[in-house]
């Protein structure tokens, strides 16, 4: 076929569709030769390859092109020629290979979850290959007025979830399993939790099926559930939509956003710039590999080898100015475009990272991110550690717009619950909103990320259930997955039984709830803790795309009790700014008006000792803005005998009400005001594991 070409424009990058055809725009700067290669839909072989020249078609190191009366339903990619020496110069150029635009919005090639095209005819052995091409997509999209939400930090809640996993089960009860449109028909159950948003893990495109290990109980080939492996930075994962050709995953993941919206809900993405799929050296070339891979990479200057801090094959080289812009385009499409409200940045120190690995003081990625006009409004969170043992949670960045998931949070939280020693004091800290982290660079509570479980690692089930992995099933002999959990399986290994001990594990995962409700920060959940889901003890299903990773409904039925629990504390959470603070605590001993007073079982007097295993605290009621709350005396027993607590006395013209006591069963554990009893007693006992809130409330006049 021929086309007509001319010169196009440097900008904007990747394709887009004009009045005079389709620009052409990429970047790379060692290429010796760019070739444009265009493919009709369904076909294996290109129908055209337009060379650019190197005089009309290139500004600096920018190559582009406008193909006039180009078909929009047209694949495409490109053939880079240029040098081809790994572990000289680091060059990877190969001008057999046609790559993916980096820029592209949509790819084709793997439209259907686990069923990847194949190329050629079927022999004896297939042989599996991935062809995957960009796609042209035309902007036009009714948003009907869709404004971001710009929920303040303080008062979000966050329900991390996969979009397979969270409707794929037969018990979802939902038109469309495992896609954008399922997360749109579970809607009402979002907010009936009372959630306001979720965090998803990776949608851009990715190939679930490179992981080449097998279940050994099985036999059968498993997957890269999760999705941390990117081929594409802005494309939405295709098999994650309803109809996935053509470009529709980008209009259906808008109409998911844009329905989350009126409900109330924002949209944060989980996005991986620490490393792509190309892996190794002797991994798939797909794109960034083979347009520059000196510049997209972090290469060791000797050997050529890619250095991974990120413990999969590559380093993204995130602090090449290049690599920059690429990442702050990519950042400014999904706000832009998408509507998306925030980012989760997996493996984020890497964005720390200098162009030879080295950690830099002060970073100009991370700088970017935070002062970008663009994201001014947008969450922006970092998973503060990478995979070569970088930790910076509390130092990952001075600047305020950073929030950090908070490891130590989740760790010291688990180390309480499990009856261990010298837990208390860090414990107050962690409720407190972690000052020994955030305070010192003038942050605030809220830009601490509170999770007791995240996808990484147990369920809140599991946490209670199991003490060792049992991963078995991931096809590594259980050696993948943390060792380092921090978790008791509350005196039987897996499922069991006794009442005694089922009693004991949902009392434990309620007091969980309510340290983490509770605390200083902002909390996050992950999807199913609320109705007790279950990885049958596995700590790292990113391979599981089963029932041991997609969530079944049957048990909102069946541990509704629980669910409501769950329900009532985000309502507490969100009914009471006491628990929402802008600010930290003051620390003046010496006030006698302070926010908080902290005691051990006896009133007024605090016990930070290692053998210690009780901590209550005393909420005044005031906040630090005009708006004035209820009082609350919160108490939690880290022993598993029963503790006596003597309370505070209440304020003049108050009494205090028991809202919660983990330890009762439903629909006692947690009451409204109006179902809650008055304490008439100076020591409320507070079973094993347990925590007992209660509320101070003005006396009714007779």
């Amino acid at each position: 076929m021929k086309f007509l070409s001319r010169a196009g424009t440097p900008l904007p990058m990747g394709s887009s569709v004009t009045t005079a055809g389709v620009n052409f725009s990429l970047f790379s700067r060692h290429a010796e030769k760019v070739t444009l290669v265009l493919f009709q839909p369904g076909q294996e072989s290109p129908c055209a390859e337009i060379a650019f020249d190197n005089q009309k078609n290139r500004t600096g190191d920018i190559w582009h092109m406008l193909v006039q009366d180009l078909d929009r339903s047209m694949r495409y990619g490109f053939r880079i020629a240029g040098p081809y020496d790994p572990k000289g110069s680091g060059h990877f150029f190969n001008e057999r290979t046609i790559l993916l635009d980096p820029y592209c919005k949509a790819i084709s090639g793997n439209e259907k979850w686990g069923k990847p095209r194949l190329r050629g005819k079927k022999k004896k052995k297939k042989k599996e290959i991935y062809p995957l091409r960009s796609l042209i997509v035309e902007k036009g999209f009714d948003w009907e007025g869709d404004r971001p939400l710009n929920i303040p930090m303080k008062d979000s809640i966050i329900y991390e979830m996969h979009v397979r996993g969270f409707s794929r089960h037969s018990s979802a009860g939902v038109s469309n399993p495992g896609t954008y449109a399922g997360i749109v028909e579970k809607i009402p159950y979002l907010q009936e939790l009372g959630v306001t948003a979720i965090e998803l893990l990776p949608v851009t495109e990715f190939n679930e099926d490179e992981n080449t290990f097998r279940n050994p109980e099985n036999g059968k080939r498993l997957k890269n559930f999760w999705g941390y492996s990117p081929v594409s930075f802005f494309a939405p994962k295709a098999s994650y939509a309803v109809d996935g050709f053509e470009g529709a995953p980008v209009n259906e993941f808008k109409s998911m956003v844009k329905e989350l919206h009126k409900a109330g809900i924002e949209v944060i993405l989980d996005i991986v710039f620490n490393h792509t799929a190309e892996g190794g050296q002797d991994g798939p070339t797909l794109s960034f590999r083979g347009l520059d891979n000196t510049i997209y990479y972090i290469l060791d200057r000797d050997s050529g080898e890619y250095k991974n801090y990120s413990g999969c094959g590559n380093t993204f080289n995130c602090n090449h100015p290049l690599v920059r812009n690429f990442i702050i385009d990519c950042l400014h499409y999904w706000v832009i475009e998408m509507h998306v409200d925030g980012f989760r940045f997996d493996l984020a120190s890497i964005l720390g990272r200098d162009q030879d690995g080295e950690v830099l003081s002060n970073p100009p990625m991370v700088e970017m991110i935070a002062e970008d006009p663009i994201l001014a409004d947008t969450k922006i969170i970092a998973e503060a550690w990478d995979a070569a043992g970088l930790y910076q949670v509390g130092n990952f960045s001075s600047n305020v717009r950073w929030a950090e998931w908070n490891g130590k949070f989740r760790d010291d939280v688990r180390a309480f619950m499990c009856g261990r020693e010298n837990t208390v004091a860090p414990l107050a800290t962690r409720i407190a909103g972690s000052s020994d982290l955030y305070q010192h660079n003038a942050k605030r509570p809220f830009n601490s990320i509170n999770f007791i479980t995240s996808h990484d690692g147990f369920t809140l089930y599991d946490l209670v259930s199991y003490e060792q992995k049992h991963n078995q099933q991931n096809g590594e002999a259980n050696r993948d997955g943390d060792n380092n959990n921090i978790n008791w399986n509350s005196g039987v290994e897996g499922p069991s039984r006794s009442i005694k001990i089922k009693k004991l594990r949902a009392r434990r995962m309620k007091t969980f709830g309510v340290i983490l409700f509770l605390s200083q920060g902002t909390p996050m959940m992950t999807a199913g803790d609320e109705f007790c889901r279950s990885q049958q003890g596995n700590n790292n299903a990113y391979c599981q795309d089963n029932e041991i990773s997609w969530l079944d409904w049957h048990l909102v039925k069946k541990n509704a009790a629980m669910v409501r629990f769950f329900r009532l504390l985000i309502s507490l959470r969100k009914r009471h700014s006491i628990f929402r603070r802008e600010e930290f605590f003051t620390s003046d001993d010496q006030s006698l008006n302070q926010d908080i007073i902290w005691q051990s079982v006896r009133k007024g007097r605090e016990d930070w000792s290692r053998s210690c295993k009780a901590l209550a605290f005393f909420l005044s009621g005031s906040s630090d803005s005009s708006e004035r709350d209820n009082a609350f005396f919160v108490m939690f027993n880290g022993a598993l005998q029963t503790e006596k607590f003597e309370i505070p006395k209440a304020a003049p013209g108050h009494r205090w009400l028991q809202i919660i006591d983990t330890a009762a069963l439903s629909p006692a554990d947690i009451l409204s005001e109006e179902e809650a009893r008055p304490v008439l007693k100076s020591q409320i006992a507070v079973a094993g594991m347990s925590a007992v809130v209660l509320m101070g409330k003005k006396k009714e006049k007779v």
